[in-house]
């Protein structure tokens, strides 16, 4: 039998949001950051007070990230040139 894991929160551009998983990818943080994410915009996402062995760092499209409580997401949007 497999508990499932709680929720943990965390925090992106400066509000809590409950998280249910053990790892966000880079897409889901761009989700939860911006109600409509445009195709047209670069984001960048950095993070702090992660897991030990990765305490902070940035995430790219493609990546994700184990999360742990009180992470902290930054998500920035930036228009392609």
């Amino acid at each position: 039998m497999t508990e499932s894991k709680k929720e943990v929160t965390i925090i992106v551009n400066g509000r809590e949001k409950q998280y249910p998983k053990e790892e966000i990818s880079f897409a889901e943080v761009v989700a939860l950051a911006f109600a409509n994410p445009s195709k047209d915009t670069m984001y960048t996402v950095t993070y702090k007070k992660g897991q030990s062995n990765k305490p902070e760092g940035v995430l790219v499209e493609g990546q994700s990230v184990k999360v742990k409580d009180s992470m902290i997401f930054n998500v920035t949007a930036t228009n392609k040139s």
